[in-house]
């Protein structure tokens, strides 16, 4: 258990610069997004930005454009924003095919030269995974409150705490499911660029997917797929409560990816 503890210390040292560095970043954007939405909620440009929606957009963002165009909407727009989604997803892959790096650098030849069992190594990749995503997503919500302090108008309303908790939460399963799709390929890689490469481009696949079957019909009865189909963040922003159903979806692939990265990496052979 200590030899496992210290492998994680040591691995969460090495990617303390890059998760330091994004999560501030994606709290700076909180910042910068309530700052445009006071600027605009001052200057009552939010009915204008309204009709200049082409239809495609309308149809999309469906019952919630009103929501979405006003000051609240806005305020939350980073934590559905395609950047944010990608950035987080980017990294939660990297951080999950540590092993495929491991054992491509000959690194985990040294690692196992101990007395440590092959399932600290997973055990260590998914806490790593949990804990840097949790620390971005908590420095994203402090940008968000911290901004609403300082750039929020007098009298404006504010989106409330269930809502900003439940996108986060929401947006953090995402990120896990994704997590764990990458642990899964990378404990049965040799090679970090391979493992991401397939994660990757099986998350731009199911994503393409998803926003295909938004816009056309026939595509819904596959869009079950996609998980990106359980994360709505526009019916959260319209008031509606977190549907169980995604939590359940996202944290089962999430723990199903875990399971297979567990069998997968006890069986494998790691010689490099």
């Amino acid at each position: 258990m200590r030899r496992a503890a210290l492998l994680f210390a040591y691995s969460l040292k090495r990617v303390r610069t890059l998760a330091i560095t994004t999560g501030l970043l994606l709290a700076a954007l909180q910042l910068v997004l309530i700052f445009v939405a006071g600027s605009i909620q001052t200057s009552g440009g939010f009915n204008q930005l309204s009709a200049l929606l082409p239809p495609f957009a309308r149809q999309l963002l469906g019952p919630s454009v009103a929501t979405f165009m006003s000051f609240s909407g806005v305020v939350c727009l980073g934590y559905f924003e395609l950047a944010v989604m990608g950035a987080l997803i980017a990294l939660a892959v990297t951080l999950a095919t540590t092993p495929a790096s491991e054992v491509e650098i000959g690194f985990m030849d040294l690692i196992l030269a101990r007395p440590l069992a092959r399932h600290w190594i997973i055990t260590r990749t998914i806490a790593l995974t949990t804990v840097v995503s949790a620390f971005m997503l908590a420095l994203m919500m402090a940008g968000t409150w911290i901004g609403l302090r300082l750039f929020a108008p007098e009298g404006v309303e504010w989106p409330s705490a269930t809502l900003i908790n439940s996108l986060a939460v929401n947006l953090g399963l995402l990120t896990l499911c994704w997590g764990g799709v990458a642990m899964a390929i990378g404990a049965a890689s040799r090679r970090r660029s391979v493992a991401g490469g397939a994660a990757g481009l099986l998350a731009f696949a199911t994503f393409l997917l998803d926003y295909v079957a938004r816009l056309w019909q026939p595509a819904e009865k596959i869009a079950w797929l996609s998980p990106f189909r359980y994360y709505n963040p526009f019916d959260l922003i319209t008031g509606n409560a977190l549907p169980l159903k995604n939590l359940v979806v996202l944290g089962g692939i999430a723990l199903a990816g875990f399971a297979a990265a567990y069998v997968l990496f006890a069986r494998r052979d790691i010689s490099h």
